[in-house]
This record gives structure tokens, sequence and C-alpha cells, in this order.
């Protein structure tokens, strides 16, 4: 999940035996970092504005759903339902469907490729 460091991390500077001014670290660190952070606001935007804050209050900062309705004057398990439309919207992000919009569309059916059901006359 991702919460912010409250401390120092100490291990692996000392224990990796590398030194902490290498070729381009902070530079390297601070392009990874704003590039996660677009990455993540990207998302955030793909989900909208309506859905997003219940994902950050979840999956960033790990609070509970009762939590969440309190703080939002929410109806008991009304979070539950939200968070699984913000999940949804957030797997669509990064996982749309192979043939767009017009994918959802198309009439599914458990035929092979070439199958084509008898209409009764």
């Amino acid at each position: 999940m991702i919460m912010p460091r409250l401390g120092a991390n100490w291990e692996s500077a000392v224990s990796s035996g590398k030194r902490r001014a290498g070729s381009g670290g902070a530079v390297e660190l601070t392009d990874m970092a704003l590039a996660a952070r677009m990455r993540v606001e990207k998302a955030l935007d793909a989900v909208g504005p309506e859905l997003s804050g219940v994902l950050i209050d979840v999956c960033c900062f790990l609070k509970g759903l009762e939590r969440v309705e309190a703080e939002r004057s929410w109806p008991a398990r009304s979070a539950k339902i939200v968070l699984k439309t913000a999940l949804a919207a957030l797997a669509r992000h990064y996982f749309p469907p192979a043939g767009g919009r017009d994918a959802r569309a198309r009439i599914l059916h458990w035929g092979a490729e070439d199958f084509r059901p008898e209409l009764p006359r």
C-alpha cells in the first residue's frame, strides 16, 4: 500500500555496501517518484472523482470500510459497494476491453467461432 515513510531507512544504505552518492542517485529517485505519482494520478483520473476518494482511503490509508462510512455519513455496507465499483473502474483502466467500447455490446455465446444457431422457421 502507499503509506508515507515516517523515518529514514538506514538499513538499505548500510547493509548493501553502496554509497549514497551514486551516479545520479537522487535524480533517478526523483524521476522514479515523479513517474509513480503521474501513474497514480492518471489511474485516479480514469476512476473519476466520485470513486477515487474511497480508493485512496481504503488502499492507501488502510481505513476500514466502517470508518469510511462513518467519516462520509454513508449508510452501513454502502462503502463495500462503492469500493467494488471503484475497483472495477480501476481494473478497466489497467486492463481495457480488447475491442474497446464496442466489445461490451457484442453478444457472447458458448459456441465455436464458426457457430451459427438454428432459428425456428
